[in-house]
């Protein structure tokens, strides 16, 4: 048998190969087999096991907003529209004056002037799927259910806008999975009612965005804008809008600013820089940016866009910031306490109500974006600071120590000259301009507005002649008696106020002549004359309130001495009442305060408040006018640049411790004080403190002039109102003149309130004539006998007791000391003819001559001596020698009283034998002469006394150089 061996071979290994590829094969179909099952098993555990890990989170966000209550959609958007907007003040005439103090500057703005490229710089940086998501990014809020679930650090990164919104604006900053859980259903909330574009305008305006060059906090893109490259957001460009969107993630370390509002040194500006080109790269990868545009921007030198630091509006106008601030709150308090149903009055009774409305005021006006409107005028206000800075005559500087009011610690300060001063418009009440103070850094005092001082002589118009002339019981030329009054004062001493020249009083003078000298003593007796009809509630009228009741019954009060003073704003205020014909019109700061919208929440309402009548008001500013023709303020036009219709008053308090200027055109009212803050005098030798007051006054009115010469000239004069009458008066009392005035040359003419001129002729003064009895005088009746009589007017002493008050023991001045006046005297007293002839006298001779005593009776003028024949030999005097030198003859003697009537004949004595006498006619010529004489002597010295033009002429120099006058307080 035959077999082929390589045919089986081949056969053998086919039949191997066969089986080991069946084997390979049945191993790989087990094997895939296995891993199917595993891969599907493990899908299927995945998924159950997803199911029960997303079915425990789901579980456990619902535990953590299961307290949560639906909030309401209105009240969702209240609460992110909410955000904190800083008010803006505005000067006169809508001219912006800066931002009021706040904590952070923010200023609201439409999304649609806002600049595309940093709305696209905002969203590629912080919420890149803004526009298609619903709120929410489902893988962050998977990443925090993971962290949540596996107790990893919990992160708040991948946040979208309107969760940083519902942050921001609802919720808190705390870091807790309690407070993002509530963050996410609310956001998912919010994107249902609210617009992208709504919520993208939010998120722009509540961001903080660092600091701006004033070193104050940003809020919002358009102050980013404004404070860090000085426009508007809508103009930003494109690196400047990648520099902006780049700064919420650290704000403090981005901003290139210092809290001082410098620019930061390279090496801090650097994050910031690198923090935009980051900024830029994720613009250009959301495809908001081309290429070029990147590289264009990459290379951009934003830090020459950085502007320079500026000066906070509070620190440029610290005084004017404080004070509208002040005065808004103040405005805003009464204005919402309205819109809960309460009345000023209601607060103004309960200090606890107006406290709570006073807080949310505060409040408001920070949060609440208003256009908070002044009456300031820019230009006035910045002149009159720089013209006060420039004033190098207020006065020496002294040391004060005082209590440091952050420390508590004693140190020692600088102590300057002060200065108050604020024009007011007259018929509006509007305040134009004030004067703070030196330096409001050294004392944050108001000077203007806050500080009370006690006003000097300044108070006369307003509590004294103003109302004495609209009671009727004086008008400028009304007699009033200048002397040393002895004031009874329950427990203490009497009080006897003193004029400037202590010790030196002025007599029977005018109210208008008192006035514009500024003499005291007469001030307070008119003051006296009219106290029981309560002259204070004309002070209450014009806006005073510092003055305590029972300080209206202090004769002290009619020189401005008062416990707590007065404002400069309230006694300027007060002077506006003269030049606005007796009505008060209230001053005011704050003209209207607007809403971000415009809309208007409050705007001024100008009430005025009747004080006095037309007349009245006339009469005191034509008094008041004198003040600077001759009387404390004569240097005032003088150094003025431009001519103007002036009425005001000057005061000095005691001891010079305040001087004071207050003066009217028909236009404004311009008032200025001068003192220490720490209240010592003024005083400097040489250089009177007024004088500077006024030097200062007439600075501050020029440069006022210089910029506003329409609001300020008043180039018109005061007009006069009917019922304005000119009459003549005798100048002794008041009165009409009488022919014994019009002999003595003492009529005067002025004006007066036509239902209060005097209606009675004088009858106060004599008739030419008057009598002497001893060494006092009497004014002689029609029937005294001239040859009795002396040449020379007598002012009736019951007028001199009634316009003296009782208050006067010293009478010595009463009497002018002026030429006019050399010949009157006043009657020591007033005798009446008692109706029986005068006792008889007794005669004897000694020496060869007749003597005799005095009559017994009081109102003996003299005595007659006749011949035993009866022929009248002489006329003797009552206040001459009682004698008489006949020669030899037989004599008698009688005793005339001022009637005239004779007393019956004195008993017989001389020698029997008839002597030759001298004619009677020659003997009365002899004792005339010798009267004349004796009143020649007597008008010598009464030349002698009256120094009255030297006594003027130094009264008026004092007016130029700064006529003060002393008070008690």
């Amino acid at each position: 048998m035959n077999i082929n061996w390589n045919k089986g071979w081949e056969r053998l290994k086919s039949s191997i190969s066969t089986l080991r590829y069946k084997r390979v094969v049945k191993g790989l179909r087990i094997t895939y087999g296995v891993v199917w099952n595993l891969v599907l098993l493990l899908v299927i555990v995945g998924l159950i096991g997803g199911a029960f890990v997303g079915g425990v989170g789901a579980g456990y966000f619902a535990s953590l907003v299961k307290d949560e209550k639906v909030r309401a959609e209105e009240s969702m958007v209240k609460n992110i529209y909410q955000y904190e907007e800083t008010s803006t003040l505005y000067f006169a005439d809508n001219k912006p004056l800066g931002k009021l103090r706040s904590d952070i500057d923010r200023v609201e703005v439409a999304i649609e002037d806002v600049s595309e490229h940093l709305k696209n710089a905002v969203i590629a940086t912080e919420d890149e799927y803004f526009y298609d998501h619903n709120g929410v990014v489902p893988k962050a809020l998977f990443r925090a259910v993971f962290q949540e679930f596996t107790n990893s650090a919990v992160q708040s990164g991948g946040s979208t806008l309107t969760q940083q919104l519902i942050k921001n604006q609802i919720l808190t900053n705390e870091v807790s999975f309690d407070r993002k859980a509530k963050e996410v259903l609310l956001a998912l909330r919010v994107e249902r009612f609210m617009e992208k574009d709504e919520i993208l305008e939010a998120y722009l305006n509540v961001s903080t965005f660092g600091r701006n060059s004033s070193g104050q906090n940003i809020g919002g893109v358009q102050a980013a804008a404004r404070g860090i490259f000085g426009i508007d957001a809508k103009d930003l460009n494109l690196p400047q809008s990648a520099f902006i969107a780049g700064l919420p993630q650290s704000p403090f370390r981005y901003t290139p600013f210092t809290n001082k509002g410098e620019v930061k040194d390279a090496e801090y500006l650097e994050p910031g820089l690198n923090r935009m080109k980051t900024v830029l790269s994720r613009m250009l990868r959301e495809g908001y940016i081309t290429e070029e545009e990147y590289q264009e921007a990459i290379k951009y030198d934003i830090t020459k866009d950085f502007i320079p630091k500026q000066p906070r509006t509070f620190e440029k106008y610290p005084a004017l910031t404080f004070e509208i601030e002040k005065r808004a709150v103040k405005v805003m308090t009464y204005v919402l306490a309205e819109q809960d149903g309460y009345t000023k009055e209601d607060l103004d009774a309960d200090n606890k109500l107006y406290e709570k409305y006073s807080t949310l005021a505060n409040r408001d006006i920070r949060q609440n974006g208003y256009n908070i409107h002044s009456t300031i005028k820019k230009e006035i206000y910045d002149i009159h600071q720089k013209t006060k800075d420039a004033y190098k005559n207020y006065g020496p500087t002294y040391k004060t120590k005082r209590k440091n009011p952050e420390t508590g610690e004693i140190e020692t300060v600088d102590d300057p000259v002060q200065i108050g001063g604020i024009m007011i418009e007259n018929s509006t009440g509007k305040i134009l301009s004030f004067i703070g103070g030196r330096d409001f850094e050294l004392e944050q005092m108001n000077h203007a507005t806050d500080a009370k001082r006690p006003n000097g002589s300044t108070m006369k118009p307003l509590l004294v002649y103003a109302p004495a002339y609209e009671l009727g019981a004086a008008a400028p030329g009304s007699i009033v008696a200048d002397l040393p009054y002895e004031i009874p004062i329950p427990g203490a001493k009497p009080y006897t106020p003193n004029n400037f020249s202590v010790g030196r009083f002025y007599g029977l003078i005018t109210t208008r002549y008192a006035l514009a000298k500024s003499y005291n003593a007469s001030a307070v007796a008119t003051y006296m004359r009219i106290l029981d009809q309560k002259p204070a509630k004309y002070l209450e009228k014009m806006g005073f309130t510092s003055v305590t009741p029972e300080e209206y019954t202090y004769p002290s009060l009619a020189l401005g001495g008062m416990t707590n003073g007065v404002t400069v704003e309230e006694n300027t205020n007060a002077y506006t009442t003269f030049a606005n014909g007796g009505k008060f019109v209230d001053a005011y700061m704050i003209d209207k305060i607007t809403d971000k919208d415009g809309n208007v929440v409050y705007e001024h309402k100008v009430e005025p408040v009747d004080v006095f009548s037309p007349q009245t008001a006339y009469l005191m500013l034509d008094v008041m006018r004198d003040v600077f023709k001759y009387g404390t303020a004569t240097a005032i036009p003088g150094m003025l640049n431009f001519k103007t219709d002036l009425a005001g008053k000057t005061g000095t308090s005691n001891q010079a411790r305040d001087s004071w200027l207050v003066a009217s055109n028909p236009n404004v009212t311009f008032g200025t004080w001068i003192g220490y803050g720490s209240n010592r005098s003024l005083t400097v030798p040489g250089n009177s403190e007024s004088f500077r007051n006024y030097q200062i006054w007439a600075n501050l009115m020029n440069a006022a002039h210089e910029v506003a010469p329409e609001i300020v000239n008043g180039e018109e004069r005061f007009k006069m109102p009917g019922g304005i009458v000119n009459r003549s008066y005798c100048s002794v009392s008041g009165m009409l003149p009488s022919d014994a005035c019009t002999k003595a040359g003492l009529i005067n003419t002025d004006i007066f309130n036509a239902k209060f001129v005097p209606d009675k002729a004088d009858d106060v003064l004599g008739n030419g004539r008057y009598v002497a009895i001893g060494d006092k005088k009497y004014m002689a009746l029609p029937s005294t006998p001239e040859e009795f009589t002396k040449p020379g007017m007598l002012i009736d002493p019951e007028f001199i007791k009634e316009i003296s008050l009782g208050y006067v023991k010293d009478f010595s001045q009463i009497i002018p000391k002026d030429n006019k006046w050399k010949d009157i005297f006043v009657a020591d007293a007033k005798i009446e003819d008692d109706g029986s002839a005068p006792a008889t006298v007794k005669t004897s001779v000694q020496d060869g001559k007749i003597k005799w005593e005095p009559s017994s009776s009081k109102d003996v003028v003299g005595y007659r001596v006749y011949s035993e024949a009866g022929d009248k030999l002489a006329a003797i005097t009552a206040d001459a020698d009682l004698a008489f030198n006949g020669g030899k003859g037989r004599y008698y003697v009688v005793a005339v009283d001022i009637a005239g009537t004779e007393s019956a004949p004195s008993n017989v004595v001389g020698e029997e034998e008839t002597v030759e006498t001298t004619n009677p006619d020659d003997d009365k010529g002899k004792d005339e002469d010798k009267n004349n004489g004796n009143n020649e002597n007597r008008g010598n010295n009464g030349n002698n006394e009256n120094r009255g033009n030297n006594g003027n002429e130094n009264g008026n120099n004092r007016g130029e150089h700064g006529n003060t006058e002393d008070i008690e307080d």
